[in-house]
């Protein structure tokens, strides 16, 4: 495999130092100290010719791990910098870091000088920073790009050898791409590390005597970047909400073995704007475009990956079922991709994963004709992966996760027997201790993808884990359940928000009008007054009703503190996407 190792003599600042001047931050290379860059705290303006680094009088010196990249708002630029990582294992060899905590630098002195409004706004948009440091699941290495598939990079050893890893990386997965347009104008190469949101999981074992590795990468797309509720569907583009690529690969005495599968919301134009309700009301937005959208979407993919096998977990009554029956309709003019519809709740329910076997005895034949990517210890390529299954539920979460788990346990037999590492009647299901693991590698798995979409861990683990819904499990979920409510009405549009910010997605422009400004209304909306009005109501309502049996007085009070709870909660009710946190940055398209 030394032929995918970058070998044009280009190398990657590692440790770096972050020096803090009254009127400037400078960032140096450890392992090159001529390697450094200085940004200007008043203007955020970079320059690559500093001087004496030391001429000057300091006031900090830390370490840092890697520049994220730069943004600018209104009145100032940030500059956002890893402060601490946690190497998570290898990939193909080379050490793989996951990011712990980010930081941005603040080059907004300007912000003194400018009007009250663009302050208030300056500081809404300083919030929605804060939360971008917290981003889970950004994972990223010195010495390889992760955003390569196994089969797609040995296809690009030669022309990317030499080439810095921001121009060899997939910019669908480079979750920082917006934020890297100053650094390469700069010509910052070395300094430029390009980060992969999603999940990563290795494992080691023993194969009767014989030392084997899986690691799990999922790699989140950034075309439609977003959280649960408020990026559904596809946009314009055929770009998917959730759209996720997930390789499996197996490394065992010298084969080398990859196998693909990807995620990705129904490409329909459809939204479900959160109302205060458990479960609010999807919606198919009737487009002229619809088809295009569709087209564009499996068009894409076709070219990516090979011939697509669709296969939808939605359950087929209620808005599901909608839903699901227009999706299966485009599907019919896409001759060239097979769908396949499986009601997985009907089938499995929350009891019996092994009835996923009966998706799988309808799609085997395909399933394995596309294949895997297979090369030997010389880099000899012995089988390729001639096309891919997309499984969607309606989060592309749960079901899916484990739906996906099973098709990658199928492919990993067959891998293990072409290699001569299991016989023809042997699974890897029979190896206990290996499998507890493989499925422990897929359960961590969901949980972070859930994380990073819905806010929470993944439900559905037991399924994954044991085959089956256990009681601590059904609880688990019930939990889960609430906080994706919570999170979805009252928290998750100031996530969307800084996606979108941090993203491109939205463009700060200081001459456009204020998208924080709200009306009268909505300035009293989100959880704290919801629950004021319905708590006050429902404990005066019961203080009375108590009281109510010592005079007519406080019977009459009594029912007047119930009628005017039960008003209250009607209004709510009425108005309930008033009463929710969302998005003030982009439009749901």
């Amino acid at each position: 495999m030394e032929n995918l190792i970058p070998s044009g003599g280009f190398k990657l600042c590692e440790q770096m130092e972050l020096v803090e001047f009254p009127d400037k931050f400078v960032i140096r290379s450890l392992d090159s100290p001529g390697e450094a860059f200085s940004i200007n705290r008043s203007d955020g303006n970079i320059e690559t010719q500093i001087g004496d680094l030391y001429s000057g009088s300091q006031s900090k010196v830390s370490k840092i791990y890697g520049v994220v990249g730069t943004i600018r708002l209104l009145a100032g630029a940030y500059v956002l910098v890893i402060t601490s990582q946690k190497k998570v294992g290898t990939y193909l060899g080379f050490p793989v870091f996951r990011v712990m905590s980010m930081k941005f630098l603040s080059c907004n002195e300007a912000l003194r000088h400018s009007p009250s409004q663009e302050k208030r706004d300056e500081a809404c948009f300083m919030t929605l920073l804060r939360t971008v440091e917290s981003t889970p699941g950004l994972f990223y290495s010195y010495g390889i790009d992760l955003t390569l598939n196994l089969q797609r990079a040995f296809r690009l050893t030669e022309e990317r050898a030499s080439k810095p890893l921001w121009k060899q990386a997939d910019p669908r997965f480079v979750w920082n791409r917006n934020l890297l347009e100053e650094l390469i104008e700069c010509k910052l190469d070395p300094f430029i590390i390009p980060l992969v949101q999603g999940s990563f999981q290795t494992m080691q074992f023993m194969l009767k005597d014989a030392p084997a590795n899986i690691t799990l990468i999922s790699r989140r797309c950034t075309r439609r970047l977003g959280t649960r509720m408020w990026r559904r569907g596809a946009n314009l583009e055929g770009d998917a909400a959730n759209f996720i690529e997930t390789e499996q690969l197996l490394e065992l005495e010298g084969f080398k073995s990859s196998f693909l599968l990807v995620r990705g919301s129904i490409p329909l134009l459809w939204e479900q704007i959160v109302d205060l309700s458990y479960k609010p009301r999807l919606k198919i937005i009737n487009h002229e475009e619809t088809s295009k959208v569709v087209e564009r979407h499996f068009h894409d993919l076709t070219q990516r990956y090979g011939e697509v096998m669709v296969v939808d977990l939605t359950d087929k009554h209620g808005d599901e079922g909608q839903l699901s029956t227009a999706f299966a309709a485009e599907m019919q003019k896409l001759p060239y991709v097979r769908y396949v519809s499986f009601d997985f709740h009907h089938h499995c329910g929350n009891s019996n994963l092994d009835n996923v076997q009966l998706l799988y005895d309808q799609i085997s034949e395909d399933f394995e004709k596309q294949g895997y990517f297979l090369i030997d210890s010389e880099g000899k390529i012995l089988a390729e992966q001639k096309g891919i299954v997309r499984v969607n539920c309606i989060d592309c979460l749960d079901r899916t996760n484990v739906t996906q788990s099973y098709l990658a346990r199928e492919s990993l037999n067959t891998q293990l027997r072409s290699m001569g590492a299991l016989s023809s009647t042997e699974c890897i299901s029979t190896f206990g201790e290996i499998y507890v693991k493989f499925k422990t590698a897929w359960v961590e798995q969901g949980d972070e993808i859930s994380l990073e979409y819905s806010g929470t861990l993944a439900m559905k683990s037991d399924l994954v884990r044991f085959g089956r819904q256990t009681l601590p499990g059904l609880i688990k979920d019930g939990i889960t359940s609430l906080s994706r409510y919570y999170l979805n009405n009252f928290h998750d549009g100031i996530r969307q928000d800084a996606m979108d910010l941090i993203s491109g997605h939205y463009t700060v422009n200081r001459y456009s009008p204020s998208p924080f400004q709200l009306n009268g209304f909505e300035s009293f909306s989100y959880l704290p007054v919801a629950s004021a009005l319905l708590v006050g109501g429902l404990t005066l309502t019961s203080f009375t009703l108590h009281q109510a049996g010592r005079n007519a007085y406080h019977f009459v009070s009594s029912v007047l503190w119930a009628g005017l709870t039960a008003g209250l909660m009607a209004v709510v009710k009425a108005n309930g996407r008033q009463f929710c946190s969302r998005p003030r940055l982009c439009g749901l398209l």
